[in-house]
């Protein structure tokens, strides 16, 4: 807190001890209550108006008016009357000098409350003004390390895409070099290519790579990436999805936060064989309203987006008729907890896949 903003009255020091060894009180500054004066002016003027007042009622009644006998019947009335020409005036005066007196009192100490607030107000902005400085900071921080760790994973799948596109580059051989630059995919005898020479991606590494690497330390997930991405089917279906779900996070929708419900592993059976809307309807197991209704508002005000999406879906319903022939029912039920299929069932709502 600034020196102006605090009054430094509140500075006040602990209790200290006294030469007789007994403790004295510590100030409050101007939250301390202020002593009252025993005799004030407005007192001392009451005490001189109301003694001048009794003198002069009491010469002028009882010397200057005249006694009337004892016999007559208005002497008793006389008499009080001339009490209350005495004293209710002197009543009067001290009335009027405790209103005085009260007044200034609520005077004073109205002007202390309201120092008492400004300094609290003071202390409660300092306070607010600290505080979001600390959030702004770790706010901050926080996404330095989100960015930092985004970076790291686009740089990991950056370095995969590349090994396996210098993968799947044949070395020229020395006659191609003598006669010009050899194709991209060259073709084997009989017609057949070297992308159908390459082994059959395994369901376990299908399944990893659809789901994509936990961390950026995943590196049984890269692996499996890795060795997806040379599947010519699986690497367009992973690099559909990855699209999608960067589009998706624009909007803070993270597969990780979804918890879809689980369909049955005949429901997507149904699915690969070609069943379309009712039937299926299990498949779209997001509940999230509010992903939901970006997603879908995203589908229809954004052409880019809605041409991933579709795209996406063609790719996921192409790749899953193959994969559902060869996968048992817990296969496919690991598959459907993949990031690729709850992209899928999302995307499916919002474009009518389950109507």
């Amino acid at each position: 807190m600034s020196e102006t903003a605090q009054p430094p009255e509140r500075d006040a020091a602990p209790a200290e001890k006294t030469p007789a060894g007994g403790s004295r009180p510590a100030t409050l500054g101007i939250y301390d209550r202020p002593k009252q004066e025993s005799v004030t002016s407005v007192e001392v003027t009451a005490i001189v108006l109301s003694v001048v007042w009794t003198l002069g009622a009491v010469i002028y009644f009882l010397v200057i008016l005249p006694a009337t006998g004892d016999d007559n019947p208005l002497e008793k009335l006389r008499f009080v009357m001339t009490l209350l020409a005495i004293f209710l005036p002197v009543a009067m005066i001290w009335v009027a000098a405790t209103a005085t007196r009260a007044s200034r009192v609520m005077r004073e100490e109205s002007q202390r409350l309201q120092l008492a607030i400004d300094g609290m107000r003071q202390s409660y902005l300092s306070q607010q003004q600290g505080k979001h400085l600390r959030t702004e900071d770790t706010i901050g921080r926080k996404l330095d390390e989100i960015a930092a760790t985004a970076r790291k994973t686009e740089t990991a799948l950056a370095m995969f895409q590349s090994r396996r596109e210098e993968g799947l580059r044949p070395a020229p051989s020395p006659a191609a070099e003598a006669t010009g630059p050899a194709e991209d995919q060259p073709t084997l005898a009989l017609g057949t290519s070297a992308a159908d020479m390459a082994p059959e991606l395994s369901i376990e590494d299908f399944i990893r790579a659809l789901n994509f690497p936990e961390t950026a330390e995943d590196e049984v997930g890269f692996a499996s990436l890795r060795r997806a991405l040379k599947d010519r089917t699986t690497s367009q279906l992973v690099q559909a999805a990855q699209d999608v779900l960067t589009l998706l996070s624009q909007d803070g929708i993270y597969m990780d936060d979804l918890r879809p419900d689980r369909a049955r592993p005949e429901v997507w059976r149904e699915f690969a064989a070609g069943a379309r809307g009712r039937p299926i309807a299990a498949l779209g197991g997001i509940r999230d309203r509010s992903s939901l209704a970006l997603t879908n508002s995203r589908m229809k005000q954004d052409p880019i987006f809605r041409d991933a999406a579709h795209h996406f879906l063609r790719h996921f319903d192409r790749t899953f008729s193959a994969f559902e022939g060869r996968a048992t029912d817990s296969e496919i039920s690991a598959m459907a907890d993949t990031r690729t299929a709850r992209a899928f069932m999302i995307l499916g709502r919002c474009a009518g896949t389950f109507d």
